[in-house]
């Protein structure tokens, strides 16, 4: 026994773990043994096509999942290729027109004290201005379209300064209940932020239109926080084509009635800057005025 082991590792034919009486050569026929009878991948992937037909066809129920997960890819590919069309597509007007219908609303709610001349006429001046607006939209006349549009944020600016002018002189009196009198200056003062936002939306850029048209990032007027982003880490948080839209523009005029200044945005535009002081100093008289009847109240 210890000559044959001294022979093996002289010849190099005995590893560790291995047996005397199972040398090298024994272990590898065996092995290639085991690799002969083992079915290559052609064959295995015969054979699990085989398994997985047999299984579709006794149970029916699997044709409808792979119809779905189909469906779910081509959805998914569809949304991946359309990705900067969507973003390209204009800018849709249903956000403004509610907006404008709101001031309406709210000027309906507003006390008769509060109104200058009819109830009525506001809101359907609104309306009927609102009714050529869309339709010259929808046929290109660009020129037109705005001059309604600026006429008609004119118009309810004009209704919100003369309604928050009467709030003023209302107030001495004390004439309005303190409930009724916080109603009122909550409602001007939401106006007050659909008004400037309508201005806002409607001016930078030259308007959606054309913002739409020239296709530029960001804005000319607003130094939104995506426009801040470095060019090459745009991609990373979906700002590469952005572009605000209303709802950005409502978010800052929201801001600014709130802190009585920018805070996000700041303002790039000197027009934007006059409308913003104008903005800020209707809300400020809101909030004084309330709070001084609510001191006079206590």
């Amino acid at each position: 026994m210890i000559t044959k082991l001294v022979h093996l590792l002289r010849d190099g034919k005995w590893r560790a773990g291995t047996t005397v009486s199972k040398p090298v050569e024994i272990r590898e026929r065996e092995e290639e043994a085991r690799d002969a009878n083992r079915p290559d991948d052609n064959q295995y992937q015969s054979a699990r096509s085989h398994d997985l037909t047999r299984f579709r066809r006794n149970y029916p129920v699997y044709p409808i999942i792979d119809g779905v997960r189909t469906a779910a890819n081509s959805c998914y590919s569809e949304v991946v290729a359309d990705e900067h069309d969507h973003i390209d597509k204009p800018e849709p007007r249903w956000q403004a027109l509610l907006a404008f219908l709101a001031v309406g609303a709210i000027y309906l709610a507003l006390p008769r004290d509060l109104i200058i001349g009819p109830t009525w006429f506001l809101p359907t001046l609104i309306v009927a201005l609102l009714i050529p607006t869309v339709i010259s939209h929808r046929t290109g006349k660009r020129s037109l379209n705005r001059a309604l549009g600026i006429l008609i944020n004119g118009i309810t600016t004009l209704g919100l300064i003369g309604s928050v002018v009467l709030l003023v002189r209302a107030l001495p009196s004390h004439k309005e209940a303190p409930l009724e009198l916080l109603l009122s200056g909550g409602l001007l003062w939401l106006t007050n932020v659909l008004v400037f936002a309508l201005w806002y939306w409607r001016l930078d850029g030259g308007g959606p239109t054309l913002r739409h048209e020239l296709k530029k990032f960001g804005s000319t007027s607003f130094l939104f926080p995506q426009m801040q982003v470095p060019h090459d880490e745009r991609a990373q948080f979906a700002c590469t084509h952005w572009r605000p839209r209303f709802v950005d523009y409502l978010f800052v005029a929201f801001t600014q009635s709130s802190t009585f200044g920018p805070t996000d945005a700041p303002l790039l535009a000197r027009w934007a800057k006059i409308l913003a002081m104008i903005q800020v100093s209707i809300s400020l008289s809101i909030v004084i005025l309330l709070i001084s009847r609510a001191v006079g109240v206590l």
